[in-house]
């Protein structure tokens, strides 16, 4: 397979459908793909007619994690500086992970089956998760004897809680689709690839039809505030606020509700 085909990306009026495709071997992740895909989200922050982007996964399963030949190709590679290499490369596999979450644009993963090791790295730099019933994710790096390094240890607990993290990243065991769901790891449980895909259309063009300032406003808000606290976090969504309301979109806005209109966002 060419490598320029391991990620696909379809745009339908302001959504963006990123696809993972390699699946002969259920979208495993080499270091090609994560390229692509860094490139992808790189081109689609740019790109000011889209608006909300999802993430699917081609074939039988989202993602079956890191190719196992490609870890221990970086394994075997015991030069002088083989652990200084390896450390370099760790930091390039996490820029695939950090442009998701740093990506101005809201990111949705649609998973179905399998979404191991790495694909729960990307899950969780999503912004909203939802699953079909038969998904399996599991934090597997734990059972290979080394630890998640694309963010699940630094972003998991974000999402379901520290207990949580704990228990899913010390046993590395897998989890349901149900069991995502119960603890709040993904916010709807689907039947199906279809309802799936369905259901992220629908919450992707619910987005697309707000205000895109707006939308990638409150983004921004609440990565600032999870990282800085509320205190400073209020501040800034006021100085936000204070540039926002005035714009195109946010006239727009008043006038449609007082016209009793759809409004017809800009994004300016």
């Amino acid at each position: 397979m060419n490598e320029s085909s391991f990620v696909k990306r379809e745009i339908k009026g302001h959504v963006a459908w990123v696809t993972l495709n390699r699946p002969e071997k259920r979208n495993a992740l080499n270091f090609q793909m994560l390229e692509q895909l860094v490139a992808t989200f790189q081109q689609l922050d740019q790109d000011e007619n889209v608006r909300v982007i999802v993430l699917k996964g081609e074939g039988k399963s989202f993602c079956a994690g890191l190719e196992l030949s490609a870890l221990a190709g970086l394994i075997e590679k015991q030069t002088a500086d083989y652990r200084e290499r390896l450390r370099r490369t760790i930091l390039y596999g996490q820029a695939s992970t950090n442009i998701i979450e740093t990506c101005n644009k809201p990111v949705i993963l649609a998973s179905h089956s399998h979404c191991i090791g790495g694909g729960v790295d990307i899950a969780c730099a999503c912004d909203i998760r939802i699953a079909t019933r038969d998904a399996v994710f599991s934090v597997r790096e734990t059972k290979l004897a080394f630890v998640a390094d694309l963010g699940t240890t630094q972003r998991l607990q974000r999402i379901v809680g520290e207990p949580w993290t704990r228990e899913l990243c010390l046993t590395g065991r897998d989890f349901s689709g149900e069991d995502a769901y119960r603890i709040g790891f993904i916010t709807h449980l689907c039947e199906d690839k279809k309802s799936l895909f369905q259901k992220a259309e629908e919450l992707a063009q619910e987005m697309a039809d707000n205000s895109p300032l707006a939308v990638q406003g409150v983004k921004d808000v609440l990565r600032f505030t999870s990282d800085h606290g509320t205190a400073a976090g209020l501040k800034y969504v006021a100085q936000k606020n204070a540039a926002m309301l005035i714009c195109e979109d946010g006239i727009e806005a008043v006038t449609a509700a007082i016209e009793k209109r759809k409004p017809v966002f800009k994004g300016r």
